[in-house]
């Protein structure tokens, strides 16, 4: 399975009635497993979960810790980037040079490193006292 195909499956999934914007993202940890999710809208919280914090969940509650890349699927005229929210969890559970590829349905991509999506991002070494 390609993690094109799951992030898209994954996208028709998705639960978006207020926006109608579905999203899909479909990660490979480092083990080789692949993991995904969708965004899910709410009345209370209409932003709902992003898809890319979906499948990081799916991959922590499945015991793995490392992000070897992820692909985010969405219906627009160019490849759309995870949110800040979403970039810093990626950032979390990968490395400066995990691939991140954006893919819309017409098929244009985009790939970048998480370092060029999120450069300066927070890690444990800004709370180190050392």
């Amino acid at each position: 399975m390609t993690l094109l195909l799951e992030a898209r499956r994954l996208r028709d999934m998705a639960y978006a009635p207020y926006s109608g914007f579905q999203v899909g993202a479909a990660l490979r940890s480092t083990d080789g497993r692949v993991f995904g999710g969708c965004n899910v809208e709410n009345a209370a919280y209409p932003e709902g979960l992003c898809a890319e914090a979906g499948a990081i969940a799916a991959m922590v509650a499945g015991g793995a810790r490392e992000i070897a890349e992820i692909v985010v699927v969405a219906d627009s005229p160019t490849p759309v980037p995870p949110c800040g929210g979403c970039r810093q969890k990626i950032a979390e559970f990968a490395s400066a040079d995990t691939h991140v590829t954006m893919v819309t349905l017409s098929g244009q991509e985009r790939t970048m490193t998480l370092a060029e999506l999120l450069p300066g991002a927070f890690g444990p070494s800004h709370m180190d006292k050392g």
